[in-house]
């Protein structure tokens, strides 16, 4: 029988983790939180020092009562719960709700699910950490209050549904503001100049930009002024007047961390953040691997720390020498330290085995998992090697007391780009001409302008909002995903192209709590409450003085904002769909589960249809809509809206154009458009056909 109980978090790690430890281990699962604050009510004692009043999860009593039988045969137990705030304050609700005050408990943590990792960490077992406890306490009080005190007042002045999130709110306000920033922007004229040369011995012409005066850098903001430069230069003789030769070192990126795995996923994959993290998790708990069994291929996926433990520097120093060479080894540790504040605990996102490649694993996972593996592997290896070196070569051309500058690099030595190059770095494939001097003689070949106009900043894009969130310090690494999420879902925020656009709606609850509440949007306040959070990690703030300091003014602005925010109406989206009971045109509403049909003359008449996204292409067999659908595991598909008296379906996007071969309804597949009858085979480019 097994002497010793472990229990961790997600049911995937059981397995796992049993087949590391052996005979006298049990491993059992809480399947997450077993304990938290009431749903009916506030749940905080806000007359008695703020206590708060846990009780047990809805749904989570049958897993409470198996896991006090094992706990009742086992000597020790051991909570292995996730290593960060959230993993502590679980392990602590676990000892209250199975009553281990009287057994042997210690708390173990490990980065990594592995054979190695998860058996040191019983060596390291320790007593729980109450400072972590209490930061994850302070924080869940807090976002507590903030939901279930300002929520209703949404409800009273906007319409029910709507929530406040003392994060949430935060993310929304920077997506207005940037929005407003758009909206309110002038675009400013500017024009370039380009100057091409003859050169001397050579075929290939020379591309030099203006650069302004030989005294100052100079930008022509009009056509009156380009036309000035061009007066100045007719005529005028153009001069080599400095070559300048110099190398230029790039150093190896940074490892990632929650924040810059999700920005990168989001650029390079296309992937958001939840599915990022979704994916992320399943890496981090194990995948099975043939002839290895169930193995953990990532460490923790929720960290903001660049640190790497001294075995997987060392393992990486010896996988970069073997496979690249000595010379693409990095050089000291020192070299890559983060500015940044890191929880040292933490290390970074990284692989468990450097020695396991994405090709090595490519058949244990499925497409998503594989890109995502591989893009944590090639950033970790990069971050372990040499850097980049580049030659580069300036010149400045001299006329008229005007001057036109030319820069170029080449790549002298790859180093870590020999892996992995980031997806916002510009290819740098400027070649000079060897051997031009400043005796070199130019010709003019001819001079290019442009119009140009000054360009508002983008839209932000779910990997540009957590870059900022972060640089804010605003949330933390595990908050990021959920926050986007919960906008979205609430449709405050659209998703189009990448792009995060503020709807009506978004815009009058931003409008409403920066009237109300302007403490809570705003982002120096919130940046400031997570500084106070991390001082309770510390132990140098008491929990309870920072939930006590926060509650007065929070409950003084409800109050207020109930007296004196006026109510504000949201017209519903109309439908194209009647009411099959009083024939009213149907509004589109939005539920926990999505989108629905409701007919507007609630409650006389409480009618409501499924909703479903028509896709302008008719159905073959019966000529009906063709409708966006989901199965009841959330996989998308393509059927008839008459279904089920029609049938027809497909997986991938019908689109209007017939098969030019058989008249079959296309399918889009990528950039491909591909008949639907596999007998027939034809395929023809996406692009063309639309063109």
């Amino acid at each position: 029988m097994a002497k010793y109980l472990v229990i961790v978090e997600s049911p995937a790690k059981v397995k796992t983790i049993k087949k590391f430890l052996g005979a006298n281990y049990e491993v059992a699962a809480s399947n997450g939180h077993v304990r938290d604050l009431p749903r009916s009510v506030l749940g905080i004692d806000v007359d008695h020092d703020f206590e708060p009043r846990y009780i047990t999860i809805r749904g989570k009593g049958d897993i409470l009562a198996n896991l006090r039988k094992e706990v009742k045969k086992a000597e020790k137990v051991y909570l292995a719960t996730d290593p960060d705030r959230e993993g502590e304050a679980i392990s602590w609700h676990l000892l209250a709700a199975l009553k281990l005050e009287n057994k042997k408990v210690y708390r173990i943590t490990f980065n990594e699910i592995t054979k190695t990792a998860v058996k040191e960490s019983l060596k390291h077992a320790r007593e729980i950490n109450m400072d972590l406890v209490d930061a994850q306490q302070a924080r869940r009080c807090l976002d507590r209050m903030v939901g279930y005190k300002i929520s209703p007042v949404l409800w009273a002045k906007v319409k029910r549904g709507l929530s406040a999130g003392r994060v949430q709110s935060v993310a929304l306000r920077i997506i207005c503001d940037r929005e407003e920033e758009i909206n309110a922007f002038i675009p400013e004229e500017y024009w370039t100049l380009d100057a091409s040369f003859k050169v001397e011995g050579e075929k290939k012409p020379l591309s030099a930009k203006y650069y302004g005066t030989v005294d100052e850098k100079k930008t022509i903001a009009s056509a009156q002024e380009l036309q000035k430069i061009r007066k100045l230069l007719e005529g005028a003789e153009y001069q080599v007047s400095s070559v300048k030769n110099g190398e230029r070192v790039k150093k190896a990126p940074l490892p990632f961390t929650t924040s810059t795995l999700q920005q990168e996923a989001s650029k390079v994959l296309n992937f958001s953040t939840q599915k990022t993290m979704r994916l992320a998790q399943q890496l981090y708990e194990g995948i099975d691997i043939k002839g290895n069994g169930t193995v953990g291929v990532i460490t923790y996926l929720r960290t903001d720390s660049t640190r790497v433990s001294e075995e997987a520097e060392a393992a990486a120093k010896v996988f970069v020498t073997e496979r690249y060479g000595e010379e693409y080894a990095a050089g000291t540790e020192q070299e890559r330290k983060s500015t940044q504040k890191i929880q040292d605990a933490h290390e970074a996102i990284r692989p468990t085995d450097i020695g396991r490649t994405p090709v090595e694993l490519k058949e244990s996972l499925s497409r998503d998992q594989f890109r995502l593996y591989q893009l944590i592997w090639k950033r970790f290896v990069a971050s372990r090697m040499a850097p980049a070196v580049y030659e580069t070569t300036s010149v400045k051309i001299d006329a008229a007391g005007q001057r036109f500058t030319v820069a170029a690099s080449k790549v002298k030595f790859d180093g870590f780009m020999s892996v992995y190059t980031e997806e916002d770095e510009k290819e740098e494939n400027n070649t000079l001409m060897k051997g031009i001097t400043r005796d070199t003689k130019l010709s003019l070949l001819g001079l290019e302008e442009k119009q140009h106009f000054t360009q508002p900043a983008p839209h932000y894009t779910e990997a540009s909002l957590v870059r900022a969130m972060e640089e804010l310090g605003i949330g933390r690494p595990s908050t990021y995903a959920p926050t986007i999420t919960t906008i979205l879902a609430r449709r405050y925020i659209v998703k189009e192209n990448k792009n995060l656009y503020v709807t009506e709606l978004g815009e009058v609850v931003n409008n409403m709590m920066k009237e109300a509440f302007p403490s809570i949007v705003d982002v120096n306040f919130t940046a400031t409450m997570e500084a106070l959070l991390d001082g309770v990690e510390e132990g140098s703030v008491k929990w309870k003085t920072v939930v006590a300091n926060f509650y007065p003014d929070l409950s003084e602005a409800v109050e207020k904002a109930e007296k004196e925010l006026d109510e504000v109406e949201i017209a519903d989206e109309l439908s194209d769909e009647f009411c099959d009971v009083c024939g009213r045109q149907m509004v589109i509403k939005y539920g926990p589960h999505g989108r629905f049909l409701a007919c507007p003359g609630f409650p006389e008449c409480r009618n409501t249809k499924p909703y479903f996204e028509k896709i302008g292409v008719a159905c073959p067999k019966c000529g009906k809509d063709i409708v966006l659908k989901k199965t009841k595991k959330g996989r998308k598909y393509y059927g008839c809206i008459e279904n089920p008296e029609c049938d027809f379906m497909v997986w991938q996007k019908p689109v209007a154009d017939k098969c030019d071969r058989c008249g079959s309804i296309l399918l889009q597949k990528g950039s491909k458009l591909v008949c639907s009858d596999e007998n027939c085979g034809f395929v023809k480019d996406a692009v063309k056909a639309e063109t």
